[in-house]
């Protein structure tokens, strides 16, 4: 299936973690040229861009909670590129903590990244879109916001408000027929699920109805799809990927 992303103009939050990377990679493979963030992984940023090729694929370190730098990066993406069709905010953190022993910093530090950055990418972002009247927004959510799980609270709690994020955004920004889903991940390979532990992991499989964890690639293939004009009349939905839970 042609998914018509030859010359889509991506930016990808958090593209150095395991499913960020992948999502990276599957984009560049369908022709398109991307531009991701990250954080702290030097090397894997730079070994990502060598692989793919510096004319596909840029990086930019920068934090989403800088609003200076995120404005500078937008500017200098649509210069390069010309355009930003799609936008995937995909950059989070996880504390493994139970409620007594989170602090307010680190309350404070997970909801600013995982929700007031994810707010700020998009709020800066979304105008190259609304200029242009043509846009696509993907979201990544977590069963932890929408399931009763033993998962941190206040990560669960960040992933919520991307779901009222995603679903308010939507139907604001679709007279600028701009598209904005939600992706929700159950436990995959790699990113939040490899510092799962193994009893969690075991009783995710359990009631897991294909009796599997995910991997990141079946979390990037409906990523691409909803960033496809294949997925045209697709508006406001929270889309699990997570073996049926």
């Amino acid at each position: 299936m042609d998914l018509g992303l030859t010359g889509k103009v991506v930016f990808i939050t958090g593209g150095t973690g395991d499913i960020g990377n992948e999502i990276v990679k599957s984009f560049v493979l369908e022709g398109a040229k991307v531009a991701f963030t990250y954080n702290r992984a030097d090397k894997k940023a730079e070994d990502l861009v060598k692989k793919l090729g510096s004319e596909n694929c840029v990086a930019y370190k920068i934090s989403v909670l800088d609003k200076e730098g995120l404005k500078k990066t937008a500017k200098e993406v649509f210069d390069r590129f010309g355009a930003i069709d799609i936008l995937v905010n995909n950059a989070a953190i996880a504390q493994v903590l139970p409620l007594p022993l989170i602090e307010e910093e680190e309350w404070d530090e997970l909801m600013d990244i995982n929700v007031k950055g994810t707010f700020l990418v998009t709020k800066e972002l979304v105008r190259f879109m609304i200029k242009k009247k043509q846009g696509t927004i993907i979201n990544l959510g977590s069963l932890a916001g929408e399931r009763i799980m033993e998962v941190p609270v206040h990560y669960a709690t960040s992933k919520a408000a991307i779901t009222g994020f995603t679903l308010s955004l939507a139907k604001e920004l679709s007279r600028y027929n701009i598209r904005v889903n939600c992706v929700v991940p159950g436990l995959i390979n790699g990113g939040v699920g490899q510092n799962t532990p193994d009893k969690q992991k075991a009783q995710y499989i359990e009631f897991c109805t294909l009796k599997r964890l995910g991997e990141p690639r079946e979390v990037s293939d409906l990523i691409l799809f909803l960033a496809s004009s294949r997925a045209s009349y697709i508006n406001g939905q929270i889309i699990h990927v997570d073996g049926g839970i």
